[in-house]
């Protein structure tokens, strides 16, 4: 989902990321750098966000408890739904913003005891992590512990080519399928996100 959404994202917000802040961040600087004005504001529109996105899923998971997974994908799909709408009013920025919003609250689904355990839109720790347990594969560890990770890389890679394969589509009907996908992942992730009693 997150790579999905990120290549409708890019590829309408001229090379701006929606899920990926670490490139934003890079391209922040770089308007700073050469003092290009209107893209510092776009860039730090979107990073913010994001954080108002991770913000608000952390408050809604955190009031859900045990209810987490549904509220927060629910969440997600109404942004994703919104971004469409916006997108279709030729409100590309709102749209946008909308697709900000929801990966940042995405990243809530894994959260544990306040922390996100895995990370949903960003992969660089999954390749470091896979290149971590082909390490030690080699030295005699688990042969195959590194397949989780490489398979969280593959899966926004997956997401991204397909996002970017029906881009003739357009942006509101591709963002109102990944809102009806992410309802239908609510009663997959509901049989496979586990919540410890105490945990938020």
């Amino acid at each position: 989902m997150a790579g999905y959404v990120d290549a409708i994202g890019f590829m309408n917000l001229k090379g701006y990321f929606v899920s990926f802040m670490s490139g934003n961040s890079t391209r922040l600087g770089i308007s700073f750098g050469s003092t290009e004005v209107n893209q510092v504001v776009q860039a730090t529109g979107l990073i913010g966000a994001f954080l108002a996105g991770v913000i608000s899923g952390s408050l809604l998971a955190h009031r859900a408890r045990r209810h987490r997974t549904t509220v927060i994908l629910a969440y997600v799909a109404t942004l994703l739904f919104a971004g469409g709408l916006g997108f279709l009013a030729e409100r590309r920025y709102f749209g946008g913003i909308c697709q900000v919003l929801a990966m940042g609250a995405l990243n809530m689904v894994f959260a544990r005891k306040g922390d996100v355990a895995i990370g949903l839109t960003y992969v660089t720790g999954a390749l470091v992590k896979t290149g971590k347990h082909i390490a030690r594969a080699l030295m005699g560890g688990p042969k195959w512990a590194f397949v989780p990770y490489l398979t969280l890389w593959a899966g926004l890679v997956g997401g991204a080519t397909v996002g970017a394969s029906l881009s003739r589509l357009g942006a509101p009907l591709l963002l109102a399928f990944g809102g009806i996908y992410t309802l239908a992942l609510i009663p997959v992730a509901n049989r496979n996100v586990t919540l410890q009693p105490k945990e938020n």
